[in-house]
């Protein structure tokens, strides 16, 4: 379209409506509508409609712990555009936000921003002021104290993503927000609790743990990574029953926790030790050598030192191999003040104490000075399990856990969760293979509790017996109508405060729950379970459920754990997976990576926000997207272009001539061409493809700029029949294209909308292709293309010239088949007019393809 601008709407005799602004921009565009947004009710869910009416949305909630960041732009995008389509295509859209803001991230940000450490053995101080500045050296203060830090904290913070969320244009209904440490958060936490334990799926167990010494934490499977680190193999001498044995290990510290040696069943060289004891060098300690099929023979010497615990293949010998316990380090990480039942107080004496790596040091040299060292150890660099959000290596402690049952330690459960995810539709379709691959790798169950203090507490007190013991086998339980409980805060049903923890009273369970396995009942807790049952009927199961790969393994399993458990079902019907925003050098742009340089307030500020969706809407599911400003600038030409177009056509008082009779051939052969794309963008759509959806439809728009337009842009200003023609099929072409691209453009749409039309762009039907060939688009998609080819050759032809698109062409001639200058007779009147063409001769036959020749 590259005349438009040059001749003023309302030239030709036709004044521009009243309701075009002289100078439209995209300025201010985000503040203004998103508050007409919320005035006028445009997102909020009706929940008067059936099941079959509705379209439900488990939205993830954001972990409420510092900035959004440019993937939450991208994915969350992802999923309004789906929202929008939906609520385009009649449905009733459920769509709440939640805030994640329970578990470490809070607490440790509480920590940093207030310079508080919590110490639970405090009193609650009512009078504790909120720290305007950090303190320093941090205070220790109260649990109650921290806690309440943390929701004051995590208010501010949500507020400023409620704020970003809105300039993004997420079509959210901001009266079902809620947060994962809510009061009806809790209570589905605790009430999906309590339903487990009596169904027998929690229990609660003294086992080895993984434990993270920096958060003093218990930690889950899934919260594991592996990093790569320094080590050493150190060969150790044992005192076997014919002589010497030898056995390799990277933790020579671990050596008096000692408590088997192991070979594999088939190797040859330990089969007359099996059965028989071996010492242990510095220690002393006599212990069984036993056979195993963990065992690798090509490993070492074959034979390994097994001590509780180095790794969790030391849990698993020790299970299966029903072996002694001699836990050596602390939950501190320092190793304990008196030495494990068995191992003698001199040699272990040195040791009491100290970190990992002194230990380390003071064992090798008691090795060393007995001659036990065989060599000097040979560096390695292997994984060391790590908790994702901690520093330093985890260990593996004995301590008293809460679990769920989740298929790790029962084959018929973990067939029913692979059967669930056969049965959920995937978008992308590969994903599905992750979610099998962690549920066949499962190694046990869930370990459910955490030892922090801003989460959902377990809701279990037990009685303590006369020695002053908890016994954990009698729990104490509430009543559902008590939920939510604090059990360090109330007392249990029969008893009064003055009866804790003294013998014959009773004692809190003093841990909260893992914070996923609150949010893994997102559906239950946004959809109203327990609370609001007429609701939770009419949004659940959910239709969609959009998310991160990465957390495949505990979101979306636990989710589908939870719900399998609690409703026999599944919680939604579809997944769609996001990918990762990589930085140019293809690496996952994070704020821990140090490579998320740029904010997503910056951008919008710097591109609006409909550039900013234009952007996240060129990454399909499941698919990686580099960062590139480039494209930011694309998506805002983009929307600038849609703005000045439909001021043009309305400015045409096309507005006026919606519904007159499309009669000339180019016009229908437009309207033709359009219903294509809207059935191209729906199947796409429907489909779960944006991507797709948005090129077509950002094609046609192109097309219909630059070429339909300027062919009959003469035409439209002028009166009779053919200038209706033109009038009425700009107008429905322009109320079809601002409704295909409302999903990806909201702002710049609904602005458009509010020149012409009723209501908001939002609320009306999605285009339909019979809808367009009503209005008389049932012709030949082949005359736009053809006419649009031969004005692209007289441009071209200009161009190679360097002449003025204005300017005048005394000759032209088209040549080609006879069947493509019988289309080109169609709107011969309407290419003359756009080429400025005095004269126009057509010589059928004379090329195998349409050849435009100029005489210039």
């Amino acid at each position: 379209m590259t005349e438009m601008d040059g001749r003023g709407a309302g030239s030709g005799g036709r004044a521009a409506p009243p309701g075009l602004p002289d100078r439209p921009g995209l300025d201010g565009l985000e503040v203004h509508w998103a508050r007409r947004w919320q005035e006028d009710g445009t997102y909020a869910f009706d929940r008067s409609k059936s099941r079959a009416e509705v379209y439900s949305i488990d939205t993830p909630p954001p972990t409420v712990s510092g900035a959004l960041h440019i993937g939450h732009i991208y994915s969350y995008t992802h999923t309004d555009v789906v929202a929008r389509y939906q609520r385009m295509r009649g449905r009733s859209v459920f769509y709440p936000m939640g805030w994640d803001d329970n578990g470490l991230p809070t607490e440790r940000r509480a920590q940093n921003v207030y310079g508080v450490r919590c110490d639970p053995s405090l009193p609650y101080d009512p009078a504790f002021p909120i720290p305007t500045t950090p303190y320093d050296p941090p205070r220790s203060i109260s649990r109650r104290n921290f806690v309440e830090l943390c929701d004051e904290l995590t208010a501010a913070d949500e507020q400023v993503f409620e704020k970003l969320w809105r300039r993004l244009g997420l079509s959210v209904d901001w009266s079902l927000t809620y947060t994962t440490i809510g009061a009806d958060a809790r209570v589905v936490a605790q009430r999906a609790f309590l339903n487990a334990l009596e169904r027998g799926e929690a229990y609660t167990a003294e086992a080895p743990t993984l434990w993270d010494v920096g958060f003093q934490t218990a930690v889950a499977q899934a919260e594991l990574e592996d990093r790569e680190r320094p080590g050493a193999y150190h060969r150790l001498k044992f005192a076997g029953p014919t002589g010497p044995v030898f056995a390799d290990t990277t933790r020579p510290e671990l050596l008096p926790g000692c408590v088997a040696l192991v070979c594999h069943p088939d190797d040859v060289r330990y089969n007359l030790l099996v059965g028989q004891s071996a010492r242990t060098p510095v220690f002393g300690v006599d212990v069984p050598v036993l056979a195993h099929p963990l065992a690798d023979p090509a490993k070492g010497t074959g034979l390994v030192m097994v001590c509780t615990f180095g790794d969790l293949t030391d849990v698993t010998w020790w299970r299966e191999l029903d072996l002694d316990t001699r836990v050596v380090i602390g939950r501190d990480g320092r190793f304990l003040s008196e030495p494990p039942a068995g191992v003698p107080t001199g040699p272990y004496a040195p040791l009491a104490g100290l970190t990992v790596s002194a230990a380390r040091k003071q064992v090798v040299s008691a090795l060393s000075a007995e001659l036990s060292l065989i060599g000097a150890p040979r560096e390695i660099t292997h994984p060391v399990r790590f908790y994702e959000k901690g520093d330093r290596p985890l260990e593996i402690v004995a301590s008293r856990q809460w679990y769920l049952r989740n298929g790790g330690r029962d084959r018929e459960l973990r067939a029913e969760l692979l059967d669930r995810g056969r049965e959920l539709d995937w978008t992308p379709d590969h994903m599905r293979r992750r979610y099998e691959h962690w549920v066949t790798g499962l190694t046990g169950d869930w370990l459910i509790s955490r030892q922090r203090f801003f989460g959902v507490p377990i809701p279990v007190w037990y009685a303590i017996d006369d020695e002053g013991q908890p016994r954990y086998e009698r729990a104490i339980l509430p009543d559902d109508a008590e939920l939510p409980v604090d059990p360090t805060l109330s007392a249990p049903p029969g008893y009064t405060e003055a009866d804790r923890g003294r013998p014959g009273g009773f004692t809190a369970d003093p841990d909260v729950l893992d914070t996923w396995a609150t949010s893994s009942l997102t559906p239950q807790i946004a959809g109203g379970w327990g609370r609001d049952e007429d609701l939770f009927a009419r949004v659940f199961p959910m239709d969609l459920r959009p998310q991160a790969h990465e957390i495949i393994r505990t979101w979306l399993f636990a989710t589908v754990l939870r719900s399998h458990a609690e409703h026999g079902v599944l919680p939604w019907r579809r997944t769609v997976i996001s990918g990762w925003v990589l930085d140019p050098d293809r690496k996952k742009m994070s704020k821990s990576a140090g490579n998320a340089v740029v904010t997503p307030v910056d951008l919008i500020d710097r591109h609006g926000a409909d550039a900013v969706r234009y952007w996240a809407c060129g990454g399909r599911p499941g698919v990686d997207l580099t960062f590139d400003e480039g494209q930011l600038k694309v998506g805002r030409r983009l929307a600038t272009k849609l703005l000045n177009a439909s001021k043009f056509v309305l400015g045409l008082g096309a507005g006026d001539a919606l519904r007159a009779p499309v009669t000339e051939p180019l016009d229908r052969s437009m309207l033709a061409t359009l219903a294509e794309t809207v059935s191209t963008a729906t199947a796409a759509f429907e489909s779960y493809d944006h991507t797709a959806a948005l090129a077509a439809v950002e094609s046609f728009f192109w097309t219909f700029c630059d070429d339909y337009i300027e062919l009959v842009k003469d035409r439209a200003y002028g009166d009779g029949a053919a200038g209706d023609s033109a009038r009425a099929a700009l107008a429905g072409a322009l109320s079809a294209l601002l409704r295909l691209f409302a999903p990806f453009l909201p702002f710049v749409t609904e602005e458009v909308w509010s020149w012409w039309r009723y209501g908001s762009v939002h609320r009306s039907p999605w285009p339909t292709s019979y809808e367009l060939s009503r209005a008389g688009g049932d012709a030949d998609g082949a005359v736009l293309r053809l006419v649009g080819e031969a004005l692209a050759q007289v441009r071209r032809a200009k161009s190679q010239r360097k002449l003025s698109v204005k300017a005048p062409v005394p000759l032209v001639e088209a040549l080609g088949p006879a069947a493509d200058i019988a289309v080109l007779t169609t709107a011969l009147d309407d290419l003359r007019a756009a080429g400025r063409i005095d004269r126009l001769e057509l010589l059928p036959d004379r090329t195998a393809e349409l050849v435009i020749a100029c005489a210039l």
